[in-house]
């Protein structure tokens, strides 16, 4: 199903940000004040980058445009890449992938999920929970396993 900028709008920031922003409070040891620019920045350059696939007549997956976006924004012919790579260096790289693996599970769309009765309220609670505890546990085995903890 396609998704209005609204939709992802709304999404992005109910979500990415604020799932994120907890995340990154708990696994990296930052407030929640100094998280929040970093967050936004990133959620910025996602959102930026899903625009301009929406723009763009090619048939490129719309990561490809974040990932450039967030290239060029922090490299060093920008004249902003120092106050990004300094903020976002403050969240936690397992944060925002948190959000990633949970929303993949229900598509983003949350108009056909608003649309189900309140049972699916527990049922996407239970896949949350699930989720981000299957993903804190390889995360913790592969970062035992290569010695990065």
């Amino acid at each position: 199903m396609n998704m209005s900028m609204k939709d992802w709008t709304i999404s992005l920031l109910f979500t990415s940000v604020l799932t994120a922003i907890i995340a990154n409070f708990f696994q990296n040891d930052v407030s929640i004040i100094e998280s929040i620019p970093g967050v936004l920045i990133l959620s910025s350059i996602a959102f930026i980058g899903i625009f301009i696939a929406k723009l763009v007549p090619f048939k490129i997956p719309a990561v490809v445009y974040v990932a450039l976006t967030g290239l060029l924004l922090a490299s060093p012919i920008s004249p902003i890449s120092d106050p990004i790579i300094y903020y976002t260096s403050l969240i936690s790289f397992t944060a925002p992938l948190t959000v990633v693996g949970t929303l993949a599970g229900i598509g983003l769309d949350f108009k056909a999920f608003m649309s189900q009765s309140w049972k699916m309220i527990i049922i996407a609670v239970f896949v949350f929970t699930g989720t981000f505890l299957l993903q804190a546990v390889f995360a913790q085995v592969f970062l035992t396993v290569t010695n990065a903890f």
